[in-house]
């Protein structure tokens, strides 16, 4: 039934992603990386792959980053909530949902973080520069079929790209930029190495350095997945950007 009341239709797949999403924000999921749980909203990405959340837990801070830093696009929070972890006196995490900036509020409130960490809607970057930027932009580029699939398909790598094109303009001297990415549309044959570091040099960028690991989730083993060829070569990646 619709809000108003009135009879209304919904797919299987719809009712599916309805009651896992009731599930996971009750319950919350667990993040070793942050020592805590976090509960994710209806449409607002479910941070179940942790080894991405490794690469950001385990990565050398540049100079400033304990002072200032940025989550772009932050969703339920859980990137901004481990910057404050690791030490950021101040994070301000933005995301254009207001899902999402209702979820990661309650995250952050949830984890005794909402002081260090500010919440605000905001198309991709707030005003000013930071020694820290973290993005971590849905990772296939292609059109999502449902509200639920918004969080990780991201048509024409438009949030990927509109990063790398504005960094530099958020980036404190010195500073660094970090791009979370799988490369599984590479293996699909959605988006090349190619073009990704085409984006990066036309951005005026340079890349640090690059911290890789292999996914740990259950499909990533499963030969009985569609993807499996493809997901049996995919490599996450916490790529370090500079100015040029």
């Amino acid at each position: 039934m619709a809000p108003d009341g009135a009879p209304a239709i919904a797919s299987l797949r719809e009712l599916q992603g309805l009651v896992g999403a009731h599930e996971w924000r009750k319950k919350g999921v667990d993040v070793p990386a942050l020592r805590g749980r976090i509960h994710p909203h209806f449409g607002v990405f479910s941070p179940l792959r942790g080894e991405y959340l490794d690469l950001i837990a385990q990565a050398p801070l540049p100079p400033g980053a304990e002072s200032l830093a940025l989550d772009i696009g932050t969703g339920t929070g859980v990137i901004a909530a481990l910057l404050a972890r690791r030490g950021a006196r101040e994070v301000v995490a933005t995301d254009l949902d207001p899902r999402a900036i209702a979820c990661a509020g309650e995250n952050l409130a949830r984890l005794g973080l909402d002081k260090q960490v500010r919440v605000v809607q905001a198309d991709m970057f707030p005003p000013g520069r930071a020694p820290l930027v973290v993005c971590n932009p849905p990772w296939v580029p292609t059109t999502p079929n449902a509200a639920i699939e918004r969080a990780v398909y991201d048509p024409d790598s438009a949030m990927l790209r509109a990063f790398l094109a504005g960094l530099s303009a958020h980036l404190a001297p010195g500073g660094e930029g970090w791009l979370v990415m799988s490369d599984l549309a590479e293996h699909l044959g959605l988006r090349t190495r190619d073009q990704m570091l085409g984006w990066i040099a036309e951005a005026g960028l340079r890349v640090v350095a690059r911290h890789d690991t292999r996914p740990t989730h259950p499909k990533a083993g499963d030969p009985t997945d569609p993807l499996f060829a493809a997901r049996s070569r995919e490599v996450t990646s916490l790529w370090r950007l500079g100015a040029a």
